[in-house]
């Protein structure tokens, strides 16, 4: 197969990918598009990535969509999972998993543009929101799958200002450092329609 490059897309499975970064045998993918909505947790209660619902769900039911000879091709992952960097609020223990979700750094920092400046020196007086004119804000920005590409906000793995809040990117591309609700969510009828972007990391 010939050498994937960052920024390629892919196909692999149901989806298109685009490639994150790449490795001597292996490459870093995360869906192009939002591939569902789902809640974080399936309870209104403390929890980090490590316990979270929609963990299992990724390592469960949707990791068993992929046929076996696409599950040999993924590779199991140690993911650190750091506190949240504004609020110290707890990341919980590292995961071994075949599908995550991106950290608020990798999001941040790492695969979407270097905003590293403004993740770790925030302003005096700020709060909740990552940063507005952020140049890299562009990158983030992710639409439905399954609704005519609508613009929607997507989960990060990263917990919120509480534990019941997780980070999430925002319709324009900012992060939501306080997070939205994990069960919840922040709409009236209380329903949780926080869009999933899995990534992955794929032997190529």
């Amino acid at each position: 197969m010939r050498k994937m490059q960052v920024g390629n897309i892919i196909s692999f499975g149901k989806y298109d990918w685009i490639v994150l970064d790449v490795k001597k045998d292996r490459a870093l993918i995360i869906t192009e598009h939002i591939v569902e909505q789902r809640p974080y947790h399936d309870a209104y209660t403390e929890v980090t990535w490590a316990d979270c619902a929609l963990r299992k769900y990724l390592n469960g039911d949707f990791y068993d969509e992929f046929s076996m000879a696409d599950k040999l091709r993924i590779s199991p992952v140690v993911n650190k999972n750091p506190n949240n960097e504004w609020y110290g609020t707890s990341g919980g223990a590292d995961t071994e998993d075949r599908i995550f979700l991106l950290s608020m750094e990798e999001a941040a920092c790492q695969y979407f543009g270097d905003s590293s400046s403004l993740l770790y020196n925030p302003r005096k007086n700020q709060k909740y929101w990552f940063e507005r004119k952020d140049k890299n804000n562009g990158k983030r920005v992710a639409t439905l799958e399954s609704n005519n590409k609508q613009v929607w906000w997507w989960w990060i793995r990263t917990p919120g200002r509480v534990g019941v809040k997780a980070v999430y990117i925002h319709g324009d591309g900012n992060i939501g450092i306080q997070g939205n609700n994990i069960l919840k969510g922040n709409i009236a009828d209380g329903k949780c329609t926080g869009g999933v972007r899995p990534a992955l990391w794929l032997r190529y």
